[in-house]
């Protein structure tokens, strides 16, 4: 893989951690990577977002599993001016055989990163996020009451 970013960040998102790998180094020589964890509540993620950018990385990737990217994306969204956040598919994310590690995962999304090899997903504004939010509840709630009316019919 051909580097074309000197500094970058790798987060490996988890519902109670968060590891962060940050890449950096002269484009052709081998990069030092410095590997911390974050705790998942909000001072963790604001400590996590106050350390890249006191590491000067212009170039965050991270994976999308579950929900737990959304919190972390938040509170990321606020410096999107100052470095470039990529959210990505997970399956776009295929590691190298081995043991998995938390640890490797964060190193692996850097490096993929500092070769460019990531293509960030759509994540529309927030705004529409919201209102996407509401939808869903909205739609979860008919639901519910939909099943409800039909068990007491049932049941009648």
């Amino acid at each position: 893989m051909k580097d074309l970013l000197e500094i970058c960040c790798g987060l490996d998102v988890h519902k109670d951690k968060i590891v962060a790998c940050v890449l950096s180094g002269s484009i052709g020589k081998t990069a030092v990577s410095e590997i911390r964890d974050f705790p998942t509540p909000a001072s963790g993620l604001t400590d996590l977002r106050d350390r890249i950018l006191s590491c000067g990385c212009r170039h965050v990737a991270m994976e999308s599993i579950g929900i737990y990217w959304v919190a972390l994306y938040e509170v990321l969204e606020d410096s999107l001016e100052v470095f470039t956040l990529l959210v990505v598919n997970a399956r776009h994310m295929k590691n190298v055989p081995g043991k998995k590690t938390d640890m490797r995962d964060a190193e692996w999304i850097a490096a993929l990163l500092r070769a460019s090899l990531r293509n960030a997903g759509f994540i529309p504004e927030k705004s529409i996020r919201e209102l996407r939010h509401l939808t869903c509840y909205r739609k979860s709630i008919v639901h519910d009451i939909t099943s409800q009316k039909n068990r007491i019919e049932k049941f009648l």
